[in-house]
C-alpha cells in the first residue's frame, strides 16, 4: 500500500508533493522540469492526513431535496428513462410482431390490389388536367394586369397623377367593379377545379389511395388558385393606389406587379411547396443532389413501411372490429380501438416524417426553396390550437394569411375567425377522406369541429404558470390524438366501406 505525503513546491524545479513512501520505508521523487520554469509562485501547503476515526465522517452535512422533488435546484436528467421507454416499444411491438405472424401468417401480395384499369387511367387524367386549372388562373391574371397598365397609362394621359386633384372614392369604386369580374371568373376556374375532381373520384374511381391522391392534388391546386388570385388581386390594388407600393414587404421590390405575372412565375408556384403565392421566394443557391437522393430514398422505405404496416398489421385490427360494431359492443370497440391506435399512430408519424421531412425537402432542394419549415415541434404541442398552429405549416400559414388574418381585419373577433377557418378546414378534410371512401358520413368533419372545445380547454392550461399546465394540455392533446382521433376515424371509415363494398382485400 502506498501513502503519499504533500507538501509544498521546491524552487528547484522538484514536486516533493510526489513523495512517495513505499511499504518497506524507501522513497523516491518524480521530476517534471517543464513546470520549474512557469510556475514562480508558491502553492499552499495541503496535508492530507488520514483521518483516525473512519466511522464518524459527516454523511449528512447539508440540507438536500430529493431528486424527483420540485424542491431540488438543479432538475435530473430523464435519458435512462427515453432509452427505457424506446426499449419497451421495440420490444412490445415485437411480441405484437410475433403474435400477428402466429396468427395470421404474412398478409402481405404483391399482385392483391383491388383497384381497376379505370382507376388508373381516370387518376393520371386528374392529374395532368387539374394544374390546367392554375395557368387559367394565370390567363385570368394577365388580363387584369393589362388593364391595370391601361389604368395607369390613362391616368398619365389625363393628367391626374397628383394626389391633390385625384378622386380616391371613384378609384376605390372603378377598382371594386373590375375585381368583381377577375373574382367571378378565379371562382368559376377554382370551383370548376375541385368539383369536376371531386364528381370523378365518388362516381368512378373505386380505389381509395388513387383517389385519396386525385383529390389531395386537386385541393392543393384548388388553395394555390385561391392564393395566387387574392395575393394579386392586393398586388394590383398597390400597383394602382398612389402609396400602396410603399406598404409592401421589401422583398416583393425585385419583382413588382404586374412583371410577376409571367409563366415562368406560375410555373415555379405550381411546383414549389407553399400554398401562399408570393411574386418572390428567398432562395437557395445551388442543389444538393446527394441531399435529394437521401431525401428521396427515406420517402421510399417510409412509403413501403407504410404498405407493409397497413396491410400486415392494421387491416386485421380493423376487420376483426366489424362485428363489435355491428353488435355494439362498446367494451370490446374500445379494446380494438385501443389496439388500433398503438399501429395508426406508428402509420401516422411514419407518414408525417415521409412527407413533411422527406418529400417536401427534396423539393424544396430541386426548386432551391429557401424556407423549409413545413414543421415545428408540435409533438410538444401543450394545448391543440398549439398543435394545429405547429404540424403543418403550409395549411396554417395558407389559413392564417387568406382567411383568418382578413376576417379579423373586418372586425371579427379572433374566436369568431377561428370558428371559420375551422369550418372550412373540417370540409375539406371530408372531401380529402369521405369523397375517396364514397362516405360522406361527416366524420371527418365533425372530427375537425370538436377541436374547437378541445382547444377552449387546453389553451387555459398553456397560459398557467410553470409547467404543470403545459404538461396536462400536451397529455389531453396526446390522447385526444392517438386514442379517440386516428384510430376512431380510421374504424369508422373503415366499417363504412365495408358495409358498403365488402371486403377490400383479395385473396
Amino acid at each position: 500500500m502506498v501513502d503519499t505525503v504533500s507538501t509544498t513546491k521546491s524552487s528547484n524545479g522538484f514536486h516533493p508533493e510526489s513523495v512517495h513512501k513505499t511499504a518497506n520505508g524507501s522513497t523516491h521523487q518524480d521530476f517534471n522540469p517543464a513546470s520549474s520554469a512557469s510556475e514562480t509562485t508558491q502553492a499552499p501547503v495541503v496535508r492530507n492526513i488520514p483521518r483516525k476515526y473512519k466511522h464518524v465522517i459527516a454523511i449528512h452535512s447539508r440540507p438536500r431535496a430529493s431528486c424527483l422533488s420540485h424542491d431540488r435546484e438543479v432538475a435530473p436528467s430523464f435519458l435512462g428513462f427515453r432509452n427505457l421507454m424506446v426499449l419497451v416499444l421495440i420490444f412490445s411491438n415485437l411480441r405484437l410482431m410475433i403474435e400477428n405472424y402466429q396468427r395470421y401468417g404474412v398478409l402481405i401480395c404483391l399482385r392483391c390490389h383491388d383497384y381497376r384499369r379505370q382507376d388508373v387511367i381516370l387518376g393520371a387524367a386528374l392529374y395532368l388536367l387539374v394544374p390546367c386549372h392554375l395557368f387559367v388562373a394565370y390567363c385570368i391574371e394577365l388580363v387584369a394586369g393589362q388593364q391595370a397598365k391601361m389604368e395607369i397609362g390613362r391616368r398619365k394621359k389625363l393628367d391626374i397623377s397628383d394626389a391633390s386633384t385625384r378622386d380616391e372614392a371613384q378609384e376605390q369604386r372603378d377598382f371594386q367593379s373590375r375585381w368583381k369580374l377577375i373574382v367571378l371568373a378565379h371562382t368559376i376556374n377554382a370551383s370548376l377545379c375541385l368539383s369536376i375532381t371531386t364528381v370523378v373520384v365518388y362516381c368512378f374511381i373505386h380505389h381509395p389511395l388513387i383517389g385519396t391522391l386525385s383529390e389531395l392534388h386537386a385541393i392543393i391546386v384548388w388553395l394555390k388558385n385561391c392564393s395566387y388570385a387574392f395575393t394579386n388581386r392586393d398586388l394590383r390594388h398597390a400597383f394602382l393606389s398612389s402609396d400602396g407600393v410603399a406598404t409592401l414587404p421589401p422583398l416583393y421590390a425585385s419583382l413588382p406587379y404586374p412583371q410577376n405575372i409571367t409563366f415562368r412565375n406560375i410555373s415555379y408556384f405550381w411546383w414549389a411547396p407553399t400554398l401562399v403565392y408570393q411574386p418572390v421566394y428567398p432562395r437557395s443557391s445551388h442543389i444538393r443532389w446527394e441531399f435529394v437522393a437521401k431525401r428521396v430514398g427515406e420517402f421510399a422505405a417510409l412509403s413501403m413501411f407504410i404498405w407493409i404496416a397497413s396491410a400486415q398489421y392494421a387491416a386485421p385490427v380493423l376487420q376483426n372490429s366489424l362485428d363489435k360494431i355491428q353488435t355494439l359492443n362498446f367494451p370490446l370497440i374500445l379494446e380494438r380501438l385501443m389496439k388500433l391506435s398503438t399501429i395508426s399512430l406508428v402509420i401516422w408519424l411514419a407518414g408525417f416524417f415521409a412527407l413533411f421531412q422527406s418529400a417536401l425537402n427534396a423539393l424544396a432542394e430541386v426548386m432551391t426553396f429557401g424556407d423549409r419549415e413545413f414543421y415545428t415541434d408540435w409533438w410538444n404541442s401543450p394545448s391543440v390550437a398549439s398543435y394545429w398552429r405547429m404540424w403543418n405549416r403550409p395549411v396554417y400559414q395558407f389559413m392564417k394569411r387568406h382567411i383568418h388574418m382578413p376576417l379579423v381585419g373586418r372586425g371579427w373577433s379572433p374566436y369568431a375567425s377561428s370558428v371559420i377557418v375551422f369550418l372550412f378546414s373540417a370540409v375539406l378534410h371530408e372531401l380529402l377522406v369521405g369523397v375517396p371512401t364514397h362516405n360522406i358520413i361527416g366524420v371527418a368533419f365533425f372530427g375537425m369541429m370538436f377541436q374547437l372545445p378541445l382547444m377552449a380547454i387546453t389553451q387555459p392550461l398553456e397560459r398557467m404558470h410553470g409547467m404543470n399546465g403545459k404538461i396536462i394540455g400536451n397529455a389531453i392533446f396526446w390522447v385526444s390524438f392517438v386514442l379517440v382521433g386516428q384510430p376512431l376515424a380510421a374504424l369508422l371509415y373503415f366499417f363504412a366501406w365495408q358495409a358498403k363494398y365488402g371486403s377490400i382485400r383479395q385473396r
